[in-house]
């Protein structure tokens, strides 16, 4: 399942791959004078593609995402819900579907602080939890807000989700994988009144937050585990070579292309994955690809004319 999500009228100045900065305001730092914006597109695969059950919406599998567009940020986010919660009958999707859309909403009404990415899933957690309609799950969340006059990035990662940051062809960022222990991530829960205090739950408050200046050109990949589970970074900086411009179509074709790869090898028994090898790391005779749900937003940091 694939879909394209790009906001507002932005002009890309940046040569990418050799770093190449043409914009006549841009100094040598790689910065501008004016606003900056993303250009984005995503794609994802349910874990159960092969059976041909996809889910509506910017949902793929138990994941989901959401882009959002405001007058002083751009903001984006990705959720994994957690696939336990199908045993007791509960649809895992409902709770960070609804975590991404709650978060999206408020982006889109301004209630938020382009510096305080907590806030956003604080706010949205929260909201979730006065729910009148009994919600149950857990979900891993990562926020990423690129606020326009800054230019500084602003993330919140909570779990094994994450994004990286790319410039030059190298990782100059990278989000912080949150584990209480192996295969076992740090997640937002709302578990029934019986179970609570049995059910892993971790507070928003306990997101890693980050705070960096970007550059005009710089590549925003921002995912769920199962990308990074099954795509070590060399081969992610593999595929990004190939965007050699920042129009949407090279963006929509190069963020398939690393879903797809990161799907095809999650399905190979032979291949020593991340995860794999984590798991050797963790004592566990482990090998091959992890089938679960991916979800891949691919940006880059342009200028923004409104």
């Amino acid at each position: 399942m694939f879909s394209v999500l790009s906001y507002g009228r932005l002009v890309a100045r940046a040569v990418l791959g050799g770093l190449s900065q043409t914009d006549p305001r841009a100094g040598g730092g790689g910065g501008g004078g004016g606003d900056y914006g993303l250009v984005t597109a995503g794609c994802g695969f349910g874990k159960d593609f092969r059976k041909g059950l996809l889910k509506k919406g910017a949902c793929y599998g138990d994941d989901a995402c959401f882009v959002a567009r405001h007058r002083s940020a751009d903001v984006l986010g990705v959720a994994d819900g957690v696939g336990g919660w199908r045993d007791y009958g509960v649809d895992p999707s409902q709770f960070s579907g609804t975590l991404m859309r709650t978060c999206e909403r408020l982006v889109k009404e301004g209630r938020f602080v382009p510096s305080n990415p907590i806030g956003i899933l604080t706010t949205s957690y929260c909201e979730l939890l006065q729910n009148k309609v009994p919600l149950l799950g857990n979900s891993t969340a990562c926020i990423v807000v690129l606020d326009r006059t800054s230019h500084r990035l602003h993330t919140a990662n909570l779990g094994d989700s994450g994004f990286l940051v790319v410039r030059g062809g190298e990782v100059v960022h990278r989000s912080d994988e949150q584990q209480h222990y192996f295969n076992t991530p740090f997640q937002l829960s709302i578990a029934p009144p019986e179970a609570e205090g049995v059910v892993l739950s971790d507070s928003p408050d306990a997101a890693d937050s980050t705070s960096f200046d970007v550059q005009l050109g710089d590549i925003i990949l921002t995912a769920t585990d199962g990308l990074f589970d099954n795509m070590p970074d060399y081969m992610i900086l593999q595929e990004l070579k190939k965007l050699k411009n920042s129009n949407y179509e090279s963006i929509q074709q190069t963020a398939r292309s690393i879903a797809e790869q990161a799907h095809e090898l999650a399905y190979d028994p032979n291949y020593m994955s991340p995860f794999a090898q984590f798991a050797c790391d963790n004592g566990l005779n482990v090998r091959g690809g992890k089938p679960d749900d991916i979800t891949v937003l691919l940006s880059i940091v342009a200028e923004y004319t409104d």
